[in-house]
């Protein structure tokens, strides 16, 4: 029995991690649930999985829950600050660490379980993207493990495994759905609203990894996530609508391996709990006689300009991973609001980028310093709007 820690398990990749420990409850047991402020879901999560820890970010939220659970049961403890969570993220008894937060806000417990020898299993592609470099020499040293259970670097693992020779490699391709936009003139783009972007038409996400998917950010931190995840900046990405062929692998003799399966999270996360076996997902398999045909097409970059950002960051390095990140979502956040309108979050993102000071990044302190000049500077011209 492997102990698990969901880090955000009232999200949509948390609650589907559960999904797969209850269909494969003899072989993990659910060491810690951690979330923000959802606590009503949490009640239901703690009530049925039992866990050893329960965590809530919001000072409210635990004065909620606690209020409704009426006393905690004596198998579990109640955590109240992220001293607390970090002392369980280093316990020995604490084996994979599901990273499934949304943000930089993950970043420091990502790195509490990096440093501490543990399995980590990373949704939260913010962390990595800001500090790639960092979590990859910290993982060295440590001996963790870190396991992208995102549908497209997932994809890319399996594709890699047996390759010997990482020179084999000539290029990752990851593909896009194109989002609820694909088919929409870049015209009409000013009118899109919160309501429309949020409307995957493939992924059942949250608000904000949608709105990303609808602009292709998410796909722009994904590139940069693949640089330091496979080491390489032979990236490219292409366009698959019917969200089939999660990610392919080209080789120096031209061959190419894909990975394919229907659109459902649970199957990488399946794979990344139960690697190097293989677990029962809960998901349904493809029926190819049902699917009309698998298209491939290059990106439209003056649709979706947000693809050039990785290309222009990978080359600059430094904070400029975590300037981007930070402005985006600060943007996301603002158009969510009805702040700004869709078409502001690429302008204002780039604005940024192109206006910051690029620095060297020794430690997390130059990430978060950067983080937070970012995020001033992005608020500073939203309220200009």
């Amino acid at each position: 029995m492997k102990n698990v820690a969901i880090l955000g398990s009232t999200g949509s990749v948390g609650k589907s991690t559960l999904e797969v420990i209850k269909q494969n409850k003899d072989k993990f047991c659910i060491e810690l649930l951690m979330a923000n402020t959802n606590y009503e879901l949490m009640i239901e999560q703690y009530n049925e999985f039992s866990p050893r820890y329960v965590y809530l970010e919001d000072p409210t939220a635990q004065k909620s829950f606690l209020d409704r659970v009426g006393g905690i049961n004596k198998e579990t403890s109640f955590l109240t600050s992220e001293n607390d969570l970090n002392n369980v993220l280093s316990s020995d008894a604490t084996e994979i660490v599901v990273a499934a937060m949304v943000g930089v806000a993950g970043l420091k417990p990502v790195y509490q379980a990096v440093k501490h020898k543990k399995k980590v299993l990373l949704a939260n592609k913010e962390s990595y993207v800001v500090a790639g470099e960092i979590l990859n020499n910290l993982s060295q040293e440590s001996g963790s493990t870190i396991f992208p259970i995102d549908s497209e670097h997932s994809a890319v693992h399996q594709c890699l495994q047996g390759v010997k020779d990482q020179k084999s490699v000539s290029r990752i391709i990851l593909t896009g759905s194109g989002g609820p936009f694909l088919n929409r003139d870049k015209n009409e783009f000013e009118s899109i609203t919160p309501k429309e972007a949020v409307s995957h038409p493939v992924w059942n996400m949250g608000n904000k990894i949608s709105v990303d998917s609808s602009t292709m950010m998410n796909k722009c931190l994904e590139i940069i996530e693949a640089r330091w995840l496979f080491k390489t900046k032979n990236i490219d990405v292409l366009i698959h609508p019917e969200g089939i062929i999660h990610s392919l692998v080209e080789f120096i003799d031209n061959s190419m391996l894909a990975q394919l399966s229907v659109p459902d999270m649970k199957i990488p996360i399946a794979y990344g709990l139960g690697f190097p076996n293989k677990l029962n997902s809960v998901s349904s398999s493809i029926n190819f006689e049902e699917i009309s045909g698998l298209t491939l097409r290059k990106p439209d970059l003056q649709k979706f300009p947000a693809l050039n950002l990785a290309k222009s960051c990978i080359d600059i390095g430094g904070t400029s991973f975590a300037i981007l990140n930070a402005a985006n979502e600060v943007c996301v956040e603002a158009f969510l609001a009805g702040k700004i309108n869709y078409l502001d979050i690429y302008q204002i993102v780039s604005k940024v980028l192109d206006n910051s000071t690029i620095n060297d990044v020794k430690d997390l302190n130059d990430i978060f310093e950067a983080d937070e000049s970012s995020r001033s500077n992005t608020k500073e011209l939203i309220n200009k709007i």
